[in-house]
């Protein structure tokens, strides 16, 4: 087996402004795997909020180069390689060689995002989105009652998800539940730091409250359910679609409710992930649709739905 890794840059189309940070170029790694004139291609997106990037993830993925080459399995994989981007290209690489993906829905509806700006200007982008079915909204502690109220009157019909990125604390989202409430948020995702999240235990959720950064894998599962009713699966965050979709099985076996995220990427990064999104209540998918250029025959997206990619594109 031939093994190719790379990094890549692709522009944003707008600025993407959440509560940690402002991002106009996304850089990602892509894995490509040759064998018996088959290719399999996975992209990673190295994150620095879990302290990576390119150069780290490709640097992960040289130290086992002999092993991939040498055919390592899926599941060999997991204990060959830590959960993160670096994995997640190789496992996304090695499902694409097999053609053995399970099957992925046609269309899935999903979240389209509103970055932080005025309230005037995320109402506006709420408008822009026309029949968008779920919006998710990303706020900080900077007065976001304000910014949802604003969506919420521009967009009534629409499901909406609010998404701090850690920037609160517990006692903001006690207090932040009735208003919540009254917007009639679906759900609340990951507002506190992980580290500083056992406080959630306590607070009645008036809203259901999603975990993204303190879940990564199984393991976590233990106190993620004592403190949220909903995780969120990332690719990038699991390793690849193998611990994916233990995770997802593990996490409903627990009473858990499931969704699928992912990170700003191309469609290489969506096309595994809308597996994960067949068993999941919510998606969060519109990550390619923030470049000003993704690559060919990748997820369109249209009327809050996102399309699988042309046939042959992965899996």
């Amino acid at each position: 087996m031939q093994l190719t890794a790379i990094g890549e840059a692709f522009a944003l189309a707008r600025p993407f402004r959440i509560a940690r940070s402002t991002t106009t170029v996304r850089d990602v790694i892509i894995v490509t795997l040759k064998a018996d004139g088959r290719t399999g291609r996975g992209e990673g997106i190295p994150y620095a909020r879990y302290g990576e990037d390119v150069a780290s993830a490709l640097a992960a993925i040289e130290a086992v180069r002999p092993a991939i080459e040498a055919g390592i399995g899926r599941e060999e994989l997991q204990t060959l390689m830590p959960p993160g981007s670096a994995r997640n290209a190789v496992d996304c690489a090695v499902w694409d060689l097999a053609c053995d993906a399970p099957p992925a829905p046609l269309q899935v509806v999903t979240a389209m995002t509103i970055g932080i700006d005025t309230p005037a200007a995320m109402a506006a982008a709420a408008r822009a989105e026309g029949i968008a079915r779920l919006l998710k909204i990303k706020v900080d502690a900077d007065d976001p009652q304000a910014r949802v109220a604003a969506v919420r009157e521009a967009a009534p019909h629409a499901r909406l998800i609010v998404d701090p990125n850690e920037s609160w604390d517990v006692e903001m989202v006690a207090r932040a539940m009735a208003w919540l409430a009254d917007l009639e948020v679906s759900l609340l995702e990951q507002p506190v730091p992980s580290g500083a999240d056992a406080g959630l235990a306590q607070v009645e959720a008036l809203v259901p409250i999603a975990a993204d950064e303190s879940v990564h894998s199984r393991p976590e599962l233990d106190s993620v359910a004592q403190r949220y009713g909903v995780v969120n699966i990332k690719l990038d965050k699991t390793g690849g679609l193998t611990e994916a979709l233990l995770l997802a099985e593990a996490a409903r076996a627990r009473g858990l409710r499931v969704m699928t995220g992912c990170m700003i990427c191309t469609s290489l990064s969506i096309a595994p992930a809308l597996r994960i999104a067949a068993l999941s209540e919510f998606a969060d998918l519109d990550g390619p649709s923030w470049l000003l250029q993704d690559r060919d025959g990748g997820v369109r997206f249209d009327g809050g739905y996102a399309h699988a990619p042309q046939p042959g594109f992965w899996g």
